[in-house]
């Protein structure tokens, strides 16, 4: 990086960079899966690459196929799986070796209610449990049962960072959708209003 400087659970991502990849889980949407392992060879082979090995790896890895409910198709290739199943095991995965910070970018696409819930519930777990998580999402509703502090962000900019408390002082809105919508028509209601350059002859 040209300046600045990051820290991750307290390790400079520069200068520590192995010690920082330790302490985290990472999920995107193009987080992608080895076709031809099941989803228990996924999770034991992630896990070793963490460190675990013996009876923490057993337990590792059952600890997240009970949070996920992926007992039925632990046997089953990856390449055959459901996309909602792909995505199970991508969380499972990221969340495997219990990591300082989460970093989850639109955690719950592609999974169905009641996967989705589950997805909801473990996030609160690990909040609970004092772990960082930095989760992305379009659905509000998650945002707002699930974040302490919000980033609004729109067309590649931030429009603001506060509590939903400071966010709804600020709006006047009382729902996080319409907290949105007021930040954005205010961003786009100061650009009508700059005035225009002049135009080169």
């Amino acid at each position: 990086p040209p300046a600045g400087t990051a820290r991750v659970a307290g390790h400079d991502v520069v200068e520590a960079p192995l010690e920082v990849r330790k302490r985290l889980g990472f999920l995107s949407g193009t987080t992608g899966l080895y076709p031809r392992l099941t989803a228990r060879e996924t999770l034991e082979y992630f896990g070793r690459l963490h460190g675990l090995d013996g009876a923490e790896l057993t337990d590792k890895v059952a600890r997240v196929m009970d949070a996920f409910d992926l007992h039925p198709f632990a046997e089953g290739r990856c390449e055959a799986l459901s996309t909602g199943q792909k995505q199970r095991v991508s969380i499972a995965r990221a969340a495997l070796h219990d990591p300082e910070v989460l970093i989850l970018d639109e955690p719950t696409t592609g999974l169905d209610i009641l996967a989705a819930s589950d997805m909801i519930r473990f996030i609160e777990e690990r909040r609970a449990a004092g772990r960082a998580v930095l989760f992305s999402t379009h659905v509000l509703s998650e945002a707002e049962r699930l974040c302490d502090r919000i980033a609004i962000v729109h067309a590649g900019r931030v429009l603001a960072v506060g509590t939903q408390d400071e966010l709804r002082e600020r709006t006047g809105a009382s729902w996080l959708e319409d907290v949105y919508r007021a930040l954005v028509a205010e961003v786009e209601g100061a650009a009508d209003t700059t005035p225009e350059e002049p135009s080169t002859p």
